[in-house]
């Protein structure tokens, strides 16, 4: 029996985006199991760093590194397990490892994430195509994602996103007489649409003047959504945090009272995940597969994308009936349970082993 060994090729924090904190904590996951893994990392800080600033040269600078690390883990590892996204980020990075992995006479794993698949598998069809079908498999972490790619013509197989219920739990925060006290926790990106929120809030506001909100991302949109905000006069009741590490985020899920999600596109956020582990009530957009992880009326409240006074009704609602916050918080715990790293583990393992067996030669693998 041999150690199973893996290449697990993804971002990593910083920043610390939804798949950058996903890859982090799979590696973890997996070497506390006994798993071999060594991560090629899509993101890697350029070298010399001043080439990060030319056009052109920045590609070229992270690239050829890059393809480096591909082939020489390649040659040491299994199977290769990539995280793969829409856009460029296939391209650049998923296409690569597993034209690589192919080379090398790997197995490949990908792990496909993000709302805009549909629209990205229609248009780069002819692209996407030759590189999907070299894959050993395919995994999604929604139902949305899993009837996506079947209308494209792809097999999928489920296997969720993990959440740490040991970092994110329900511990919550003491009470408090004030206002409620909101929380965005995307990046300011203009898919995640944090100027509803703002104007969610400012609505809110009218009835509950002591209302707060924290807005915790970073992104190119921060001076534009800092003048909207003082425009709106709620200035003063916003704070901007910048870029958040998990541990900070845990602790502001459990000083908030409610968690606004106001994203055009979406798959399964993290952000909805560590926010009903929490036990903090939910109010999303729905969405994408936002639909797929809650349910309306039961383990959130979810409204049409870009209607602010949708949004600001369900947290007025939320703060009216104590009753209903109390049944979402109590509803989101049980839910939130099926994407624990003992539901998940044993779906990732098979496909781990599905592939692997799949190859003839493969030598047995140690099931941890």
């Amino acid at each position: 029996m041999t150690q199973l060994s893996i290449g697990l090729v993804g971002p990593l924090p910083p920043p610390s985006g939804g798949m950058a904190n996903q890859t982090l904590q799979l590696a973890a996951l997996l070497r506390a199991e006994g798993v071999h893994v060594e991560t090629v990392q899509v993101n890697a800080a350029y070298r010399p760093a001043w080439a990060g600033r030319i056009k052109g040269v920045r590609a070229l600078v992270r690239l050829l590194p890059y393809f480096a690390a591909l082939w020489r883990t390649a040659g040491r590892v299994q199977l290769f397990h990539v995280m793969a996204n829409s856009g460029w980020s296939w391209h650049l990075f998923a296409a690569p490892a597993i034209w690589i992995a192919r080379l090398r006479g790997k197995p490949v794993v990908i792990n496909y994430r993000g709302g805009e698949a549909d629209g990205f598998l229609a248009r780069a069809r002819r692209w996407v195509r030759p590189s999907m079908r070299r894959a050993d498999a395919v995994i999604v972490p929604s139902g949305f994602l899993e009837a996506v790619f079947g209308r494209h013509g792809y097999a999928t197989q489920v296997v969720p996103n993990i959440v740490n219920l040991e970092r994110f739990s329900s511990d919550r925060a003491a009470g408090h007489d004030a206002g409620p006290r909101l929380l965005v926790a995307r990046n300011l990106e203009p898919i995640y649409d944090n100027a509803t929120a703002l104007r969610a809030f400012a609505l809110v506001r009218e009835r509950h003047p002591s209302a707060t909100l924290v807005i915790a991302g970073s992104g190119p949109l921060r001076a534009e959504l800092e003048a909207l905000a003082a425009q709106l006069d709620i200035a003063a009741a916003v704070t901007f945090t910048g870029r958040v590490d998990n541990a900070g985020m845990a602790a502001l899920y459990r000083n908030a009272d409610a968690m606004l999600n106001c994203s055009l596109v979406d798959n399964m956020p993290n952000s909805v995940l560590e926010a009903l582990a929490c036990g903090v009530p939910v109010v999303s957009t729905n969405v994408g597969g936002v639909p797929y992880l809650v349910e309306d009326g039961s383990t959130a409240l979810l409204v049409p994308p870009q209607a602010p006074r949708a949004m600001a009704d369900a947290v007025l609602r939320l703060a009216a009936e104590p009753a209903l916050a109390a049944r979402l918080r109590d509803a989101g715990l049980r839910q939130v349970q099926q994407y624990t790293w003992a539901s998940v583990r044993p779906r990732l393992f098979a496909v781990y082993q599905d592939v692997l067996a799949a190859r003839r030669g493969t030598p047995a693998v140690s099931q941890p």
